[in-house]
């Protein structure tokens, strides 16, 4: 059993852990590792947003960043997912990945001048949500090896099964900055206008979660299950925190379909949020109702199935310092991402 946290990112703790030494987790799971010469990733979401079906422009905008993605010191992976937001808006969101800060620094100007440019935007609003943590501020989680994603993608490997899972507050053990450090924020988000650009500086210690599914190997008995038992009590809590999240601190949610290289839906899906702190997430995977049930479900499916069920579960979720974020958005509607943090 190892510890979710690399041992060169172990340190003398100041704060506790919520399990003793000794517990043992009832279920594997694993998590990303990166060499240690990988001192901080970059997660960077590049979404366009449209009513209806896609526009020339939305279809030219999504080539051009998947043009640049594939070219000079674009990321290491990507990939693609579509939502319909509480405005009725489709968005579109490519999400990239680097761990080589300088070739993310070299790619940045060229691609945002394209991407949230001053030029007209033909009905298509555009944003960049960037956070570049350093490892010591973000967790990954998998249910099974063999097939990575997101961050995870970048990483060197995989471990072997870890201990700190399967609990309420394993996701903030697994973070190797609760060792020393309370994650509290601080500071609150304020708009900063650049022409038609509107950027939102958040404040330290912004929480994103990335969380995701993946039903593509299940067979039909366990796939009839997953989407008629399971997926529908998700969309409800996904669709909670879109609607209603401001009051709990979840300033914008995003329940996203994965989209292959054509375009097409795949099996894939991921909750995507953004958090005033970890707390207030953990508030919320504790307690609340709609997390609750969702819980319930997929404690009751997993339990059905045990050591048979073939669904993928990942997440990887950040803990962002306040020079370590980045959002931008043209275009919009005032509901948009981290704009829901500032709108009245």
């Amino acid at each position: 059993m190892e510890s979710a946290i690399p041992s060169h990112l172990q340190t003398a703790r100041s704060r506790h852990r919520r399990v003793p030494d000794d517990y043992t987790p009832p279920y594997p799971s694993f998590v990303a590792r990166h060499k240690p010469a990988v001192k901080s990733v970059t997660m960077a979401y590049f979404g366009a947003q449209y009513r209806g079906e896609p526009t020339a422009a939305a279809t030219k905008a999504l080539a051009g960043i998947a043009t640049r993605f594939a070219g000079e010191n674009g990321p290491t992976h990507w990939d693609r997912a579509q939502y319909v937001d509480q405005a009725g808006f489709t968005n579109v969101v490519s999400v990239a990945y680097w761990d080589d800060a300088a070739r993310f620094d070299a790619f940045l100007p060229k691609a945002r001048d394209a991407w949230t440019g001053s030029e007209p935007g033909a009905g298509v609003g555009r944003f960049i949500e960037v956070l570049r943590p350093r490892v010591e501020r973000y967790e990954t989680l998998f249910s099974s090896l063999g097939r990575p994603e997101g961050v995870a993608v970048l990483a060197d490997g995989m471990s072997g099964e870890v201990q700190e899972h399967a609990y309420w507050g394993g996701m903030r053990d697994r973070i190797p900055l609760s060792q020393t450090d309370a994650m509290t924020p601080g500071g609150e988000p304020r708009v900063v206008r650049d022409g038609a650009r509107i950027r939102v500086v958040a404040h330290d210690n912004l929480c994103l979660i990335r969380s995701g599914q993946d039903w593509s190997d299940t067979e039909a008995s366990e796939r009839k299950m997953y989407l008629d038992d399971v997926e529908p009590v998700l969309r409800e809590g996904m669709d909670f925190l879109r609607d209603e999240g401001a009051p709990i601190g979840c300033y914008a949610n995003r329940y996203m379909r994965v989209l292959d290289a054509g375009g097409a839906p795949t099996e894939k899906s991921y909750g995507q949020s953004w958090w005033k702190s970890l707390a207030a997430l953990e508030r919320w995977a504790e307690s609340h109702p709609t997390h609750v049930r969702i819980f319930g479900a997929a404690m009751k499916y997993l339990s059905t199935l045990g050591p048979n069920a073939k669904l993928r579960l990942y997440h990887e979720v950040t803990v962002a310092a306040a020079d370590e974020q980045f959002f931008e958005y043209l275009d919009c509607h005032e509901r948009t991402g981290m704009l829901g943090a500032v709108s009245p």
